[in-house]
């Protein structure tokens, strides 16, 4: 399995425009609310503890994360709890609203995407790889906690296996 470092850096890639990184902190978050959401029926109630898809798929998901690292996984379970709950309860709405919830979120998280990769002029990173698709939200948590001055070491080994950020284009 790659390490975080290699992970980061192959989506960092893909990622070298600022303002596609920036359609990510919208894009990314949206679709992991519409995927969790759509995943949240059928739901099983198993004595008290009610299953899900989205749970099962967000546990594997969290498993990965904590496998990379310790300090993201405790991140991405915070940041993921709510979701579930959020998807949970979308779950016990009517399906009319609950699809345009999750179909609503997808779609219009996609779009900030595909806008992003349109300024980027390469593709998607999931193309390559579906690992990406559960490397995207670790991106952007990694990007904010760039942002903030956090894992200053990390962020310097990224940029120097991907690249730098690219100014932006007239």
């Amino acid at each position: 399995m790659k390490t975080l470092t290699e992970q980061l850096a192959q989506y960092a890639s893909y990622h070298r425009d600022p303002r596609n990184v920036a359609t990510h902190f919208i894009g990314i978050p949206l679709i992991v609310i519409a995927i969790t959401a759509l995943l949240s029926r059928p739901q099983f109630d198993l004595g008290g503890i009610v299953l899900s898809p989205a749970l099962v798929a967000a546990a594997a998901a969290l498993v990965f994360y904590f496998l990379l690292d310790l300090g993201f996984g405790l991140i991405m379970t915070a940041l993921m709890l709510p979701i579930l709950w959020f998807g949970a309860w979308s779950a016990t709405l009517g399906t009319g609203v609950w699809l345009a919830i999750g179909l609503g979120c997808f779609i219009v998280g996609w779009a900030f995407q595909f806008i992003g990769h349109y300024w980027e002029g390469r593709k998607p990173a999931f193309v390559d790889d579906l690992v990406g698709l559960l490397i995207g939200p670790l991106f952007v948590v990694a990007e904010a906690m760039f942002l903030m001055g956090l894992r200053r070491a990390l962020q310097a080994e990224v940029e120097t296996r991907a690249g730098g950020m690219r100014s932006r284009r007239a």
